[in-house]
């Protein structure tokens, strides 16, 4: 549920970024924020490990200018991928208005794929929704590989509500502005991001 704020004539949405451990998360956040007029977004919050994986969560915060006479902005999330941490990527998915699932393109890497939605949708029952119910989209990403799984067999695994998907190379910034774009779009339900 976005939150509004008319004192300072504001709404804000929430964006989820989920998916496998080494996916691409938290390198989409870094090129967004790369990217982005540093006059349009905050600094990038990340709490990693000493290994650059993501301990808790990376935040980013984008302000879309004014929509319909609101100041719109969206805070961007990434969870961590490690299992270890259910409990904190369940935690971030907190009043979530929108989920962008970041799936490695590797063969290798298809059950942590699967694992991951699963996790997620579960994750989101005990809050009461499900993937149904919420705006979502995927993004292929890695798709520079040598090993990649055909778009098909992923739509297969991943893509039973036939919801958007992306192909990406998060790293040369391939296909992440059009996922955000697509989730923006989707959760925000304006065509004035085009």
């Amino acid at each position: 549920m976005p939150v509004l704020n008319f004192s300072i004539n504001e709404i804000q949405y929430k964006i989820v970024y989920y998916g496998p451990a080494l996916g691409g998360k938290t390198t989409n956040l870094r090129f967004v924020h790369q990217m982005v007029n540093p006059e349009a977004r905050s600094e990038l919050v990340s709490a990693a490990t000493a290994t650059d994986r993501t301990l808790f969560f990376d935040f980013l915060a984008l302000d879309l200018g004014s929509v319909h006479g609101l100041r719109t902005r969206l805070s961007l999330y990434t969870v961590p991928g490690q299992v270890e941490y259910e409990r904190s990527r369940k935690l971030i998915l907190r009043s979530v208005d929108g989920i962008v699932f970041v799936a490695d393109s590797s063969v290798q890497r298809k059950t942590y794929n699967v694992e991951a939605l699963n996790g997620m949708e579960n994750n989101l029952k005990e809050y009461g929704l499900s993937l149904s119910q919420i705006p979502w989209v995927l993004q292929y990403n890695k798709r520079d590989l040598a090993d990649v799984m055909s778009v098909e067999d992923m739509n297969a695994d991943l893509n039973s509500l036939n919801v958007p998907y992306f192909e990406a190379v998060s790293l040369e910034g391939k296909g992440v502005f059009s996922t955000l774009k697509a989730i923006s779009k989707m959760v925000c339900r304006l065509d004035t991001l085009a």
